[in-house]
C-alpha cells in the first residue's frame, strides 16, 4: 500500500469510526495484542485484509504515542513463524509488513493475503480448529461454524455421500415407475452402463442406485425412492412466501404462503417451480388469436436454478439438517443451497463452462430422470448459469445476484413488479389519505395485505391499501370466484371478513 493510499484508508477509519470488513486497527502499544491472530485467521479465511499496529480505535484512530514498534514487530514475525520459532497459527497466509507515518508517529502496516481454497482454514493453533477458525464479517472477526470448517477442510476433495447406503432401506423403498424410466433412459443414453446385467438388480447395482448388499443409495434413494423424506426429512425444498422484503416484519403474517415440496427430487423440482409460478405476477401478452403467459421470472430459469440447488447441495451428514429454501419477497426471490461453491469454483468462473460437481452419482443419475414436466432432471454440462443468464437477457432482465458463502450458496433473482410497483402500475401514485377515493388498484394487489389466519374487513383492506377503489369489492368476488380467497360470512352480513387460502 502506498503512503497516498494508506492516508486515505486511515481517513476513511476516522470517518467511518470505525473498522471495516477490509481494515482492521489495534493499539499494541507495549505488545502484541492477542487477539491479533483472530484477524490474521479471519482475513486469511475471507478475501485477506490490513492490519494497522499503533493505532488507536477508542482515541479516533490516532496514532499511539510510546508505540514499541519494533517489539510488536518482532513479535507478530515470531507469530508466524519466521523467526525459527513456532507459529501461533495453521495454514500461515502470505503477508507483507510496512512502516508508515500517521501524523508524525510510527506505525505498522501488514497486509494478509487470502488463502486459497484448498489450504483454508487459517486457525489458532493453541485454540484447535474447532474454535480457533475465524471469518471477517464487516469490522468483527467471527469464529467459523462446525459446517463452514467441514466445507473448507472438503472443498476440493470429492463427495461419497451420495454414494453411501441408506441404512434400514431396500429395493421395496424404490418407485418401480421411477425405476423403469430410469432404465429406460439409462439404455438409451448410456448403453455400455448395462452391458453384461442379466436383471433389473444386477443393473441398478451397476448404476449405483444399490450397493451390492442390497441395500439403496442415497443418490437412488433420493431420485427414485417412494419417499425419500421417511429417511431423509430435510431433504425438501421449502418455498416460503414473505409480506414484505424481509422475514417476518413486525406486524405482519410470518407466511403469506409456504410449501414444503417432498418426494423424489424430480417431483421436487417440479412442485417447487409451481410452489413459485403461483405467487409471481403474471403478465399476459395477446399474439395473433392466442395469449402468452409470461411470469415475472422465466419458468425455465426457475427450474434451472431449483434443479442445480438439489443436485449441488451438500449431502453430508453434517448438512442433512437443512433443506433447500427459496424465499418469495416483494422485491426478489432467493434459492438456497446448504453447501457453498465446491471444487475450484469461486463467483468468478462459476459460468466458464467446466462442470464439477460435488455429487458426481447424483448428477449421473439425474441425467437419466426426466421431471414430470418433461426434461432431464440435470444436464451435467456446467451450463447452469450461463443458461440462466441467457434467459433472463431474452426476457429483458437483470442478471441474478450470486452470493456464496462457506457453507451455503444463493441465488437471487430481481422481481419485475415490487409491491409499489404493482400499485403505481394500475394508476396508482403515493398519494395522502385525502386522494384515496382517486387511487386504482388491481385485482393481484389485494392478494398481498390479505392474511391466512387473520380475517380482513372491507374496511380493513381498504385502509391498508389507501383506496377508495369502487373496484375493490369486484376485485374480492374474483378471488372468492378463484378460489385464492373466501369469505367469513354472507354478503349481507355486517360482519363479513376476507382470508387468504
Amino acid at each position: 500500500m502506498s503512503p497516498e493510499e494508506f492516508a486515505l484508508s486511515v481517513e476513511k477509519l476516522r470517518i467511518q469510526q470505525s473498522d471495516d470488513s477490509r481494515i482492521e486497527a489495534k493499539t499494541c502499544r507495549d505488545s502484541l495484542s492477542a487477539d491479533i491472530w483472530e484477524s490474521v485467521s479471519a482475513f486469511a479465511n475471507t478475501e485477506g485484509g490490513y492490519i494497522i499496529l499503533g493505532l488507536s480505535e477508542p482515541n479516533n484512530f490516532q496514532p499511539v504515542h510510546g508505540f514499541s514498534l519494533e517489539k510488536v514487530l518482532s513479535q507478530f514475525i515470531s507469530g508466524m513463524g519466521d523467526a525459527g520459532t513456532g507459529a501461533r497459527v495453521a495454514n500461515v497466509p502470505k503477508y507483507e509488513i510496512e512502516r508508515h507515518v500517521v501524523d508524525g508517529l510510527p506505525v505498522l502496516g501488514i497486509s494478509i493475503e487470502p488463502l486459497e481454497l484448498s489450504l483454508r482454514p487459517c486457525y489458532i493453533i493453541d485454540k484447535g480448529i474447532n474454535t480457533g477458525s475465524y471469518k471477517r464479517v464487516d469490522d468483527r472477526d467471527i469464529r467459523l461454524s462446525p459446517t463452514e470448517i467441514y466445507a473448507m477442510l472438503n472443498v476440493m476433495v470429492p463427495s461419497k455421500a451420495d454414494l453411501c447406503v441408506v441404512e434400514g432401506s431396500t429395493e421395496e423403498d424404490l418407485d418401480n415407475i421411477l425405476i423403469e424410466r430410469l432404465l429406460s433412459q439409462a439404455a438409451l443414453l448410456s448403453p455400455k452402463a448395462l452391458r453384461n446385467t442379466s436383471n433389473q438388480t444386477e443393473r441398478l447395482i451397476r448404476l449405483n442406485v444399490l450397493e451390492r448388499g442390497g441395500r439403496i443409495t442415497l443418490a437412488g434413494l433420493l431420485l427414485c425412492g417412494i419417499y425419500p423424506q421417511q429417511f431423509f426429512p430435510k431433504a425438501v425444498v421449502d418455498v416460503s412466501v414473505h409480506a414484505g422484503t424481509t422475514k417476518a416484519e413486525p406486524g405482519k403474517p410470518r407466511f403469506l404462503d409456504r410449501v414444503i415440496c417432498e418426494g423424489p427430487l424430480g417431483e421436487v423440482v417440479d412442485d417447487a417451480v409451481h410452489a413459485v409460478l403461483k405467487n409471481l405476477r403474471i403478465e399476459s401478452v395477446v399474439e395473433g388469436a392466442g395469449r402468452i403467459d409470461n411470469p415475472e421470472i422465466p419458468i425455465e430459469v426457475l427450474r434451472e436454478a431449483i434443479a442445480n440447488a438439489v443436485i449441488h447441495r451438500e449431502y453430508s451428514d453434517s448438512f442433512m439438517g437443512q433443506a433447500v429454501h427459496v424465499d418469495i419477497y416483494l422485491d426478489r426471490v432467493e434459492i438456497t443451497n446448504p453447501g457453498g461453491l465446491w471444487g475450484g469454483k469461486t463467483l468468478d468462473n462459476i459460468d466458464d463452462g467446466q462442470s464439477r460437481c460435488r455429487n458426481a452419482t447424483l448428477m449421473h443419475l439425474a441425467s437419466f430422470v426426466q421431471l414430470p414436466s418433461g426434461g432431464a432432471a440435470a444436464e451435467g454440462g456446467g451450463t447452469g448459469i450461463s443458461l440462466i443468464k441467457q434467459a433472463l437477457l431474452a426476457a429483458g432482465m437483470p442478471e441474478p445476484e450470486l452470493i456464496d458463502s462457506y457453507d451455503c450458496f444463493t441465488i437471487r433473482f430481481s422481481r419485475t413488479h415490487t409491491r409499489a410497483q404493482l400499485a403505481n402500475s394500475s394508476g396508482a401514485s403515493n398519494t395522502s389519505g385525502n386522494d384515496k377515493g382517486r387511487r386504482r388498484i388491481k385485482k393481484d394487489y389485494v392478494l398481498t395485505v390479505l392474511d391466512y389466519d387473520n380475517p380482513k374487513s372491507l374496511r380493513e383492506i381498504a385502509e391498508e391499501l389507501n383506496t377508495g377503489d369502487d373496484n375493490l369489492r369486484a376485485h374480492l368476488r374474483n378471488l372468492i370466484k378463484d378460489g385464492t380467497v373466501v369469505a367469513t360470512a354472507p354478503a349481507t352480513s355486517k360482519n363479513r371478513k376476507y382470508l387468504r387460502v
